[in-house]
């Protein structure tokens, strides 16, 4: 006969007798091994490596619809504009600003003279506070600020232009003109008014964003920010908006003409050519574009163009890629229609091509003063991008910058 006998043993355990054997259990917690640790650790490694790309794709995605936003919200204000403004677009020009010159540097002193001393009218960009160091105003002292076409500084000249078709002074660049002026005064002052208002800012624009926010303009009260890169000197500029206007829209349409009607025309040579056309004139409302993203915000190699020195930003340093550099990019776009969508390079190159095919002429004109072929900087592209889509558009208004699905 065998006897059992459980008895208590100190601490958390007992001891059984069975027979001429002692067994003890313990309650005692087992560490993990190595092997078990390192199979822990690849689970949550794996884990993160697919959770990861998820939780960048719905952060793109959230930046993306705040973008959209605020697109839809420039719709509006463009609608307002046009509401008051007999259903005209955009513009900072007199209708008739050509019928005192032929070129910009003489139209605009003829106009001053014509007009008993008065310039035509600037770039209004709003009352703000004077800084430390802006001379001769003291600081804080709360002024008008604003950029005379004719004021001393005739590269100004180019900034009250839809856009620029030839060279001459830094402002009247070819990538400079009022279509880049989207958060001006004449303009915001029917949507956000304030120059530096987060909603002119595309959320995923990260070299422009952050020289906003190195200026510390998003929190400045007035409405400019007269920051120091702004206001030391002539070619010191404002910081661009992330959205451009369609320039080749803000045109009389004959200025875009396509070749069958005789091509592009020299505005400063055409009677009426810087009327800005109405809304309700767009023959193609859900094919041409209104409002898009300027910069190509899905590179990912880099953000600053090398081809362009100096740059716009970081001090001369970098000038982002644009929207027509990269197959690969795909800017949100307002449509005048109304409606907002991403539209590829590469959906744009493909109209283009079968119009081109079709026609004998594409999408967007190739005979605009000194651009030619090159279009709009089509040469600073990072690929084999070839597309000028929404900034010369042929036919202006009156065209269309990608073909139904």
């Amino acid at each position: 006969m065998i006897r059992t006998v459980r008895t208590k043993s100190g601490g958390d355990g007992w001891t059984l007798f069975h027979g001429s054997y002692i067994l003890i259990c313990m309650n005692q917690r087992r560490a993990f091994t190595i092997v078990e640790l390192l199979v822990v650790i690849a689970i949550i490694a794996l884990l993160v490596s697919i959770l990861l790309p998820a939780i960048g794709k719905a952060r793109d995605q959230a930046k993306l619809t705040q973008s959209m936003a605020n697109l839809r919200n420039m719709g509006a204000g463009s609608d307002s504009y046009a509401a008051e403004w007999n259903d005209r677009q955009f513009t900072l020009l007199e209708d008739n600003i050509a019928q005192y010159a032929d070129n910009a540097d003489q139209a605009f002193p003829a106009y001053r003279n014509a007009h008993n001393g008065i310039n035509h009218q600037g770039v209004i960009l709003g009352w703000g506070y004077v800084r430390a160091g802006f001379p001769p105003a003291p600081t804080g002292e709360y002024l008008y600020f604003e950029w005379p076409v004719d004021g001393g500084h005739p590269e100004t000249r180019g900034m009250v232009q839809p856009i620029v078709f030839s060279g001459g002074g830094y402002f009247s660049g070819e990538y400079f003109g009022s279509f880049r002026l989207i958060n001006c005064r004449q303009w915001n002052v029917y949507m956000a008014p304030k120059f530096y208002d987060e909603i002119y800012f595309a959320p995923k624009d990260n070299v422009v964003r952050r020289e906003v926010e190195k200026q510390g303009c998003f929190d400045d009260p007035g409405e400019f920010c007269a920051h120091d890169t702004a206001m030391t000197s002539v070619l010191a500029k404002p910081i661009w908006s992330s959205y451009v206007l369609s320039p080749a829209a803000m045109f009389n349409p004959n200025v875009m003409a396509n070749p069958e009607k005789g091509g592009w025309t020299n505005p400063w040579t055409m009677p009426g050519g810087f009327r800005s056309p109405s809304k309700g004139q767009c023959r193609y409302p859900s094919l041409k574009t209104h409002i898009i993203e300027h910069h190509w915000l899905q590179a990912r190699r880099s953000s600053c163009n090398p081809n362009f020195t100096p740059g716009t930003f970081d001090d001369g340093a970098c000038e982002p890629w644009y929207f027509n550099h990269s197959w690969e990019s795909n800017p949100a776009t307002l449509f005048y229609d109304g409606h907002i969508e991403t539209v590829g390079v590469r959906k744009a190159e493909r109209a283009d091509a079968r119009v081109t095919t079709q026609a004998g002429y594409g999408l967007w004109s190739r005979d605009c003063g000194n651009w030619g072929a090159d279009g709009y900087h089509i040469g600073a592209s990072y690929d084999y991008a070839n597309t000028s889509f929404h900034v010369l558009t042929t036919d202006g208004i009156l065209g269309r910058d990608i073909l139904a699905d």
